[in-house]
């Protein structure tokens, strides 16, 4: 798909497909004040388990409040499911290549990436709110060579709406999980098991009505860096520097979160009591 084929669909059509997940998860939105829809900016945050509980909500969200419409660059996985992938394109997702990248940039689009990927989704149980990017710096990169700001942000609510029972730790060291190890099959079609998606309840299959907090921080200027792009040291401080905040970000919705427990409505208080 050509991601420059693309036209956002109307807002109340939004609205009409997250009407219940919107009343059930009451999404709330700090830092929109650092969101300018006349400054391009590549959105760089936490991926939560399953990853398709809040990132619509998010998506949603800008462009209710600031007219803002992120176009998302989804993990490779995704396109390789029909109609899944469908759904996607529909809504401005394409795979996340540097070369997709490349032209929603040079278009000056508004970019949502999850570093992350595929393997921060699917967590073991534990990893709740840490960010899984591996040895990965392709967005610092991009965004370098592009002189792209950056803008980080944070999500909770989401990890807390399941329990995971069952994880792909739990597999690996299960004789099933050890023999497509040993066959190579757990490399070719699980990426070592980190595209195993865990076992989990909320309540029963339904996740809990946890709400969903999202802060958005101060915008990350990489101009003055746009002429170290391709060394891979500055592309480390970048990714460190957006780590930070988003872990500092996080940190704030959770102290904002346990002040505001207290005025949740009784039903959403008893269908979250673990």
């Amino acid at each position: 798909m050509n991601p420059l084929t693309f036209s956002p669909p109307p807002l109340s059509r939004l609205q009409k497909a997250l009407f219940l997940q919107k009343k059930w998860f009451a999404p709330e939105f700090f830092g929109l004040e650092n969101i300018d829809r006349a400054k391009p900016a590549l959105y760089v945050g936490n991926h939560t388990l399953y990853g398709t509980l809040d990132g619509p909500l998010m998506v949603l969200g800008l462009y209710q409040h600031n007219g803002v419409f992120l176009r998302s660059l989804g993990d490779h996985i995704h396109f390789q499911i029909p109609l899944w992938r469908n759904l996607l394109w529909d809504n401005g997702c394409v795979a996340g290549t540097p070369d997709n990248c490349q032209q929603l940039m040079q278009a000056k689009e508004h970019i949502l990436v999850y570093p992350g990927g595929g393997r921060e989704v699917m967590k073991n149980d534990g990893e709740q709110y840490q960010l899984i990017w591996k040895e990965r710096t392709g967005f610092a990169r991009m965004a370098m060579q592009h002189g792209y700001d950056i803008v980080p942000f944070a999500a909770i609510g989401a990890d807390d709406a399941f329990d995971i029972h069952y994880d792909a730790n739990d597999f690996q060291q299960s004789a099933v999980g050890q023999l497509l190890q040993k066959s190579g099959i757990s490399d070719k079609y699980l990426r070592g098991g980190d595209a195993f998606a865990p076992i989990t309840t909320g309540l029963g299959l339904l996740p809990r009505p946890e709400k969903f907090y999202f802060a958005f921080g101060e915008r990350i200027s990489t101009q003055e860096v746009s002429h170290e792009a391709d060394d891979k040291s500055s592309q480390w401080q970048v990714r460190e520097q957006v780590a930070a905040s988003i872990y500092g970000l996080m940190e704030d919705l959770f102290a904002i979160r346990e002040k505001d427990q207290a005025t949740w409505p009784t039903w959403r208080k008893k269908l979250t009591r673990r």
